[in-house]
């Protein structure tokens, strides 16, 4: 199993790119949304991968963080969704978007995606709910560090970084701001579910929240009402 790739763009299409490691060209399917995030060709780049096998087929589909790899993993495992249905809610949500919904039971935002029916959306929300809780909190330690990759000593790019893909805003910040909340909440004793679904409406409530915010306003939606 690859589960992971270190190293430099090559080229790039609209649905892949070539991922060239010490002289081995890996091709590497992607959600539109990771695509717009990986730098261009000749640039250093590190993606989180899965590998599908079947008698006739052999992709590696690339991600940015653990939980964007998970949420892939989870999806597939739907009855009628397969890995490009899969790329297509991740393109359209991103994995804290799809973690929401989920959540939140919002097969909706769901539907958005290219490709999905409704039937289909409202199996995956029912299917996956339970799931949810388990992948937010992985959102704390699951995307890249911003530390330098060397390439092995005796490779010609030894003295290159390999860097991980770019990032429109700090790595942690949304994911651990929300694994961080459902971690609180759970210490006080709420149940998995009914956290993550506190939290993930405060955080649709407030995308650029932190982890204190988080946690007030989740409470605010646990609180008895009346």
């Amino acid at each position: 199993m690859i589960g992971k790739l270190t190293g430099v763009i090559d080229y790039r299409t609209g649905d892949h790119v070539m991922i060239d490691v010490r002289g081995v060209g890996y091709i590497v399917y992607c959600s539109d949304r990771t695509l717009a995030a990986l730098p261009g060709p000749g640039e250093a780049v590190a993606l989180y991968t899965d590998l599908l096998v079947r008698e006739d087929l052999m992709q590696l589909y690339g991600f940015t963080s653990l939980v964007e790899k998970e949420w892939h993993r989870l999806l597939c495992s739907v009855q009628g969704v397969g890995a490009k249905v899969s790329l297509a809610i991740l393109g359209a949500l991103g994995p804290e978007g799809v973690s929401r919904a989920i959540a939140l039971g919002d097969w909706a935002a769901v539907k958005a995606a290219k490709g999905v029916g409704p039937k289909t959306a409202q199996r995956i929300v029912l299917d996956l709910k339970d799931k949810a809780p388990t992948v937010m909190a992985m959102g704390s330690t699951s995307t890249f560090q911003h530390e330098e990759t060397m390439i092995e000593a005796g490779d010609p790019e030894a003295a290159a970084p390999v860097a991980p893909a770019r990032r429109s805003r700090p790595p942690t910040s949304a994911a651990a701001a929300s694994a961080g909340a459902l971690s609180a909440l759970s210490n006080l004793g709420y149940g998995p579910s009914e956290a993550a679904a506190a939290v993930a409406e405060a955080a649709a409530q407030a995308p650029e929240a932190g982890e204190a915010e988080l946690i007030r306003a989740a409470l605010r939606l646990l609180a008895p009402k009346g």
